[in-house]
């Protein structure tokens, strides 16, 4: 079996995240979406974070989500894999992922990172541009699940 860990705040959980979940069903045999514990302050709490990720994935067979606050090179071992996927949005996104991906080999040679693009039309999006736009009022229907825009609407209250 085939286990690859998406590690990530998923603060909120956005479509590109969705998208790169999705075409990874197709190529390993488990899905695990890794929502980190993060130390910087986030708009949802940790277990509103794994809520939402579970219910967005909940009719993905291959897909599990857990909640991890520990090196993740700690998580990715005790979950029984070697490898973690990464969505890369941009060149920029590349630099900060060469170096994590290096000190995680480092920490744990065994493990391998693989990075998948999303499709086009979700490249611009981002967690932290969405809550932005959630913040000051705009549609954010078109980036995340009607689940998640709802949670959205209901944590920021005009």
């Amino acid at each position: 079996m085939i286990r690859v860990v998406y590690p990530g705040t998923f603060d909120p959980i956005t479509r590109g995240h969705e998208d790169v979940v999705r075409r990874a069903t197709g190529l390993f045999d488990e899905v695990i979406v890794a929502v980190a514990q993060s130390r910087m302050q986030t708009l949802f709490t940790h277990d509103e974070r794994v809520e939402m990720a579970r219910a967005v994935f909940v009719d993905y067979a291959n897909v599990q989500v857990q909640g991890f606050n520990s090196l993740l090179t700690t998580f990715v071992q005790e979950s029984g894999s070697h490898a973690v996927l990464r969505g890369l949005r941009a060149v920029s996104d590349f630099e900060y992922e060469f170096q994590l991906a290096g000190m995680n080999r480092n920490l744990y040679p065994a493990m391998e990172t693989l990075f998948l693009t999303p499709a086009e039309q979700y490249t611009f999006i981002s967690a932290t541009m969405v809550r932005e736009v959630a913040r000051f009022g705009g549609d954010v229907s078109k980036f995340v699940s009607p689940l998640v825009a709802a949670r959205l609407q209901q944590k920021i209250k005009f």
